[in-house]
């Protein structure tokens, strides 16, 4: 195959941004490849930032690839600030490409107030987080989601007094229902949850309620999403929506550049949706694709979506896209081990979701990746493997 790309530039040192370059390199690439950093770190996992690094059990998260060997002229502390046909503009002067990989995630969303507020995506925000987990130290976290429930599980074992303030009525409600997460509300214990709690600001010494109560703190911590990182794209000649829009071969509307991870909203052909997702695997897995688009080849990105997370003693792990289900079924009881299946009219599943159950999520993303129909009256049973749930 000739390839006709000679220069690729890839915006962003994430895990998306560096799995681009070694699909690149794998698919015979020989060209130039210039990687644009905004952190002066050399590349690393987020996910670890918020469990391992958090807790203290590691001090970083790099990745495991060697930039001099894939011969890659990585410029750390670089930005990009504005994009052009054939160009990009960065904190450093234009910089030409003939193919362009979109790879620069997401950005938290802080709330108004003149107090300090932590958020957790860097890693200089976890080691600095890390080091205000004291004990004793009263720790506000604002938001019950994916990473509220995992830096106040960090803050608890650290002996801080934890407060957790969410909007919604239990926890996760935006990611898997409040139906789902009031399944979880039991492992808050020795924390102070508050439920529909709305906050107004971050003020100096803790977090002001709507309502005008004022939650006392030395730390603050906001966890209530982020935002696809995508302003520098404001002016340029590209579809943007939720992120960057790409289509089922994370192909952009501007020729030669691909989007991938947080911030690419591509076209799912499998639920027939468009969807961004903000996980590791996402990012692992989506660069192959891109990466082949680039260079001419036909691929398709068409994953069952997978996520976990570790809070306050269980292992909760995510497949699939469960707003495709009409209907949920249990699979034990909320005091032990227990998963979740959304399933089609028809009874086939789009989601599964498992605390402390790993084959329920190994052997559910299968079936969900086949659209296997399933018994009911066997599924509802924990006891039976989802495998042999199949009709």
């Amino acid at each position: 195959m000739v390839l006709t790309v000679n220069h690729v530039v890839v915006v962003g040192a994430g895990l998306a941004g560096v799995r681009s370059i070694e699909a690149l390199r794998g698919r015979g690439f020989g060209g130039g490849i210039t990687l644009l950093g905004q952190e002066r770190h050399r590349p690393y996992d987020r996910p670890p930032l918020s469990k391992a690094v958090l807790l203290g059990t590691s001090d970083s998260s790099y990745v495991d690839s060697d930039l001099a060997t894939l011969e890659v002229d990585f410029r750390p502390g670089v930005s990009a600030k504005s994009l052009r046909p054939g160009v990009v503009e960065t904190t450093e002067g234009e910089l030409s490409y003939d193919g362009l990989v979109v790879a620069t995630g997401a950005e938290p969303i802080t709330l108004p107030g003149d107090g300090p507020q932590h958020v957790l995506r860097t890693l200089d925000d976890a080691l600095e987080l890390r080091a205000r987990l004291v004990h004793g130290a009263r720790v506000v976290v604002i938001g019950a989601g994916w990473i509220g429930a995992e830096v106040a599980t960090a803050a608890r074992r650290a002996g801080c007094e934890v407060t957790v303030l969410e909007a919604a009525s239990a926890p996760l409600a935006h990611a898997v229902s409040a139906e789902m997460g009031a399944r979880t509300l039991s492992w808050y214990e020795g924390v102070d949850l508050r439920l529909d709690t709305m906050v107004a600001s971050v003020d100096e010494g803790g977090v002001r309620l709507v309502g005008g109560e004022f939650v006392q703190a030395h730390v603050v911590v906001t966890g209530i999403g982020v935002r696809p990182a995508v302003e520098w794209l404001a002016g340029a000649d590209i579809d943007l929506h939720n992120g960057v829009v790409t289509d089922e071969h994370l192909r952009t509307s501007l020729p030669g550049v691909v989007a991938v991870g947080d911030c690419a909203a591509w076209w799912s052909r499998r639920y027939r949706t468009r969807l961004r997702v903000e996980h590791w695997d996402t990012a692992l897995n989506a660069p192959e694709v891109a990466a082949a688009t680039l260079l001419g080849e036909e691929a398709v990105y068409d994953p069952v979506p997978y996520f976990w997370s570790e809070q306050f003693g269980h292992m909760v792990q995510y497949a699939g896209h469960h707003q495709a289900g009409e209907r949920l079924v249990y699979r034990g009881e909320p005091e032990g081990k227990w998963s979740a299946v959304w399933l089609t009219g028809d009874d086939r599943p789009v989601a599964v979701l498992a605390v402390d159950r790993p084959r329920d999520l190994v052997q559910g993303r299968r079936l969900i990746d086949r659209s296997q129909r399933l018994d009911v009256s066997r599924l509802v049973d924990p006891d039976i493997s989802l495998r042999d749930c199949v009709v």
